[in-house]
């Protein structure tokens, strides 16, 4: 009969064997997935590791990344939708080295069919801080994976990789989704406006030498401003309601910059400086905080996650008409789960037109005369652009016309792509 003590002495060694082997798997499973992939030739299928976590099924690859960022594992690089061969454009280019002045688009562009499909395809590297930025002198290759699904990943990361500021030359640090200059004064400057904040902000009394208007230089007097000396503000026009043609709803009000104003004497009424000035200020203009957060401009383009189906409501300039890279307002925002980011399609709506020829004859004469009883048809909807939100408030957002087929008009749709 085997002693209680030499049962112990057994079980305590089993035990430690056990252990051991499961820290060696684990230590085994870590340097595998520590240890950096080769390059895969154009002609190779790229095995991709496997995850650490498993992520929820609607988050991108680049959204897993960014999860995974937090808690330390590595990030997983399954796509949420099967992206296909078929979605890659033919002709593009098996490597290729980011330049200076590349914007994210511009790249996802010159390899995808559909653009905002660049986070299902981007392979990130979690050896690499910010995986999802991708800066001038990074090497890209694309590759097939092992299940034919097209893989880009980074070949080759540029000699300095710095994490990109508002303020800072954008050439310095990660391109930039869109053109930076497009959008530049939206991201620093406040924009839109609550009645709340029109009532209750500091406003343009008076100009000194009683000018009437007020341009970089000259001196502007502001009631109701509460401020320090050297404090800074933004002056904005407020511009028309931007309502929801949803509802019939005020939304919001369009505040237009026009300059900054450099408080030199507090008081009531304060007096200030005009600088930085972007049009003419007038009596009335309202006095915002300045911004003075550093907005980075390197969003991935990416779906929205929800259902959306809005409106253009309101053009940056006052025109009807809108072309590539001008900037839009949409009747959808926080509220309806949109962030800065998402791209969406923009429709044209089908006009409605009457049925003439129904039932084997013409309906009415010539002249019109008759045509009234006719049916309404409406026509199909029709694409005619792509648009990239950049600025997303509680119901409205700033958008950047990315591609424009044919001409785009207040009261067009957007949706999902």
């Amino acid at each position: 009969m085997v002693s209680n003590q030499i049962l112990g002495t057994r079980a305590a060694a089993g035990l430690l064997v056990a252990v051991l082997a499961v820290s060696g798997c684990s230590h085994f499973r870590h340097k595998e997935a520590a240890a950096p992939a080769p390059a895969a030739a154009a002609t190779t299928p790229v095995a991709r590791a496997a995850p650490a976590a498993e992520p929820a099924q609607d988050m991108t690859a680049t959204e897993a990344a960014i999860a995974a960022a937090g808690s330390g594992a590595a990030p997983a690089a399954a796509p949420s939708a099967p992206v296909t061969s078929d979605m890659v454009k033919p002709g593009a280019p098996m490597h290729y080295t980011v330049k200076r002045g590349d914007t994210l688009w511009g790249i996802a562009s010159m390899y995808l069919k559909d653009p905002w499909l660049w986070p299902e395809v981007w392979v990130i590297n979690p050896q690499v801080a910010n995986p999802h930025l991708i800066y001038p002198g990074d090497k890209l290759a694309l590759a097939y994976g092992g299940d034919g699904r097209p893989q880009v990943s980074l070949e080759q990361a540029g000699a300095v990789r710095l994490d990109p500021r508002l303020r800072s030359t954008p050439l310095d640090g990660a391109i930039p989704t869109i053109p930076y200059n497009a959008i530049a004064a939206f991201l620093s400057r406040p924009s839109v406006m609550t009645e709340d904040q029109i009532r209750h902000a500091p406003y343009v009394l008076a100009f000194r030498d009683l000018h009437q208007v007020g341009g970089d230089a000259n001196e502007a007097y502001i009631s109701n401003l509460e401020a320090t000396e050297n404090a800074r503000y933004a002056v904005v026009h407020v511009a028309g309601p931007l309502r929801d043609p949803d509802d019939g709803k005020v939304v919001g009000y369009e505040g237009i910059y026009t300059a900054t104003a450099l408080v030199r004497r507090p008081g009531n009424p304060a007096k200030t400086v005009l600088i930085d000035a972007a049009r003419e200020t007038v009596a009335g203009d309202r006095l915002l905080s300045a911004d003075n957060s550093e907005t980075p401009i390197t969003f991935m383009p990416h779906a929205p996650a929800g259902d959306i189906h809005g409106r253009i409501i309101d053009v940056v300039g006052g025109t009807d008409l809108v072309g590539q890279y001008e900037v839009v307002v949409i009747n959808r925002g926080k509220q309806h789960g949109l962030e800065a980011g998402n791209v969406l399609a923009i429709d044209e709506a089908g006009e409605v037109v009457r049925d003439l020829y129904r039932g084997g004859k013409q309906i009415g004469d010539t002249n019109g005369f008759g045509t009234s009883f006719a049916p309404k048809v409406r026509l199909p909807d029709e694409r005619t652009g792509t648009m990239l939100v950049f600025k997303v408030f509680d119901r409205v957002s700033y958008a950047l016309i990315l591609a424009a087929s044919d001409t785009i008009h207040v009261q067009d749709v957007v949706h999902n792509p």
